[in-house]
């Protein structure tokens, strides 16, 4: 094999983002450090690299850093395996062609992170204190961490309508995602709730698949763009359900009806067709312990650096769904997560808390040995 002369680190000095000092958030919120108050932090851990959060993007955040030998520190936060874990089939990750269990797929993302060396531990960042480094990190509001990098995987979460049943048959007819399960749902009759854009594009995706697309939205007209109500409305394959809501969802192991209302006759009917109900109501970016610190959207989404996972604040980087509100895939999520841990990796490097990285592209660019993990 002829090696070629490396120019990406000379590429990399040369565009990536440079950042001096920590600054926090600029959209009107002020960091609150009141959780630290009597917290003794004298014999607090030390750790290069704490990752919150363990969806595709944590894990693989996880992956790369224990590769790279740094020993990352992995918090699994309320819902370990994030989204994917409420997901049965998963049929749209490369490298599964029979598909797998979304829970399954994160236990074989986790064990692959710990075989190089990931650490990872049950707990909630409550707080966080990025005034200066190393940064501190609360734990289930009692815990002190240090942290010289961090990586936010914190992930989003679905809103729903908050009916019983509709938990219970989350996976099993009931989705927030239509580009993972709408193939589940061919040659059936599927309803969308909602008036926006995203519904509007959940329904219209679903067209591909379903016999049928019943959108039903609470109001008389919807919130949708005028570009996508054109489209909707242009679709032969969707009909609406005005001033309309779901108020129970129903079948023993599987989705076999709605039951909805109509707000302006009080009327309320059964669905007894629909077998898949899809929910596009939105996301809520799981941020919180961030406020004042990074900054954020108008939704609470973490804004990043273009091209990169830097956040406002050196060393602290964002990558999944915590900070895509477009794509929300988990081979996005896991993408973003490999570029967080390069670019901690790196800043690591440069501000002399570890030697020179050795990133996967060297890895690859290494002459192959019997023992390399290439």
């Amino acid at each position: 094999m002829v090696l070629l002369p490396r120019l990406d680190a000379w590429f990399l000095l040369c565009t990536k983002p440079s950042f001096i000092m920590s600054t926090p958030a600029t959209n009107g919120h002020a960091p609150n450090l009141s959780a630290f108050e009597g917290i003794d932090g004298a014999d607090a851990e030390m750790r290069d690299v704490v990752i919150i959060g363990t969806g595709p993007a944590g894990w693989t955040a996880a992956l790369y850093t224990a590769r790279a030998s740094l020993e990352p520190l992995v918090f699994m936060g309320p819902e370990p395996g994030g989204q994917l874990t409420t997901t049965t089939d998963v049929e749209n990750y490369p490298g599964y062609p029979d598909g797998i269990m979304g829970p399954d797929m994160m236990q074989d993302f986790q064990a692959q992170a710990e075989q190089f060396g990931a650490e990872s531990r049950y707990g909630v960042v409550t707080d966080v204190d990025f005034s200066e480094r190393p940064y501190r990190l609360l734990v289930d509001e009692e815990t002190l961490i240090h942290a010289q990098t961090v990586i936010v995987a914190t992930g989003a979460s679905a809103r729903y309508l908050g009916l019983e049943n509709e938990q219970r048959l989350l996976g099993h007819g009931v989705s927030a995602c239509a580009t993972c399960d709408g193939a589940f749902f061919r040659d059936e009759t599927v309803a969308v709730v909602g008036g926006g854009d995203s519904a509007m594009e959940e329904a219209i995706f679903l067209t591909k698949f379903a016999k049928e697309v019943r959108v039903i939205h609470r109001r008389d007209e919807l919130r949708a763009s005028k570009i996508m109500q054109e489209r909707a409305f242009d679709n032969d394959k969707i009909t609406f359900v005005w001033d309309t809501e779901v108020v129970d969802v129903l079948g023993e192991d599987q989705v076999t009806g709605i039951e909805v209302i109509n707000n302006n006759t009080e009327e309320t009917y059964v669905m007894d067709d629909v077998t898949g109900l899809f929910l596009a109501i939105g996301h809520t970016p799981n941020t919180e312990p961030f406020t004042g610190w990074l900054d954020m959207d108008d939704s609470d989404y973490i804004e990043t650096q273009p091209d990169s996972t830097y956040t406002n604040i050196p060393g602290v980087f964002a990558c999944g769904d915590a900070q895509d509100h477009v794509y929300r895939q988990a081979v996005t999520a896991a993408g973003t997560g490999c570029m967080a841990a390069i670019d901690a990796e790196r800043w690591l490097s440069e501000h002399g808390v570890i030697d020179e990285p050795r990133t996967e592209t060297e890895y690859h660019a290494a002459p192959a040995t019997a023992s390399s993990n290439a």
